[in-house]
C-alpha cells in the first residue's frame, strides 16, 4: 500500500497536484508579479538575492521567509524546492512535512511566540509556519521569520511549493 509522503511524491512527479485539493503547486496569480520585478539598482537586487530567502507559495498566496544561520535551516535550503501537503494544526499555525529531518545541533529554540516566525518541532519532524502568536516549546526550534506575504499564512492549504 502507498504512504501518504509517497502518494503525494507520485502526484508532484506526474503533475497532478490538482487532485490533492487546495492550491496548485506552480500557479502564481498576480501579487507574485510583484515579487518577482526588479526592486531598484544593481546593487539593491544584489542584496535581495543574496539573502538566505524561501518562498511558500499556493496559488496567488505568495509567503516570503528569511532563513537564520543555522544547520537546521541550512537542512531545509538543501531539500529545495519541494511540493508537498501544508496541514493546519491548532488555531495558529500551518504545518509541513520534509522528506528528510533537519539537524537542529546548535539551532536556538523558538522562543520570540510571535506571529510569522518560521520553526521545525523535532519530535514530529515538521516546519511550522506560525500566523498566530505561540508559546516558547523546548522542542520547537526557529529557522527564520515571514518578511513578505505574512498575512497570507492562513490562507494556505493543500498543495504547496517551498522554493529558493
Amino acid at each position: 500500500m502507498m504512504g501518504r509522503r509517497n502518494f503525494l511524491a507520485a502526484a508532484a512527479a506526474l503533475g497532478t497536484s490538482a487532485l490533492l485539493g487546495g492550491c496548485s503547486a506552480g500557479e502564481r496569480g498576480a501579487g507574485a508579479a510583484e515579487t518577482d520585478a526588479p526592486t531598484g539598482s544593481a546593487e539593491e537586487e544584489e542584496t535581495v538575492t543574496s539573502a538566505r530567502t524561501m518562498t511558500v507559495t499556493c496559488g496567488d498566496a505568495v509567503v516570503t521567509y528569511e532563513l537564520n544561520d543555522s544547520p537546521a535551516a541550512d537542512a531545509l535550503l538543501g531539500q529545495l524546492p519541494l511540493t508537498l501537503e501544508v496541514d493546519d494544526f491548532s488555531d495558529n499555525e500551518k504545518v509541513f512535512y520534509p522528506p528528510e529531518e533537519l539537524d537542529v545541533t546548535d539551532a536556538l529554540r523558538a522562543e520570540s511566540g510571535e506571529a510569522g516566525t518560521l520553526a521545525y518541532y523535532a519530535p514530529w519532524g515538521d516546519v511550522v509556519m506560525f500566523y498566530g502568536s505561540f508559546s516558547p516549546n523546548d522542542a520547537l526550534y526557529e529557522l527564520g521569520w515571514a518578511v513578505d506575504g505574512e498575512e497570507r499564512i492562513s490562507e494556505l492549504s493543500g498543495t504547496i511549493e517551498v522554493a529558493l
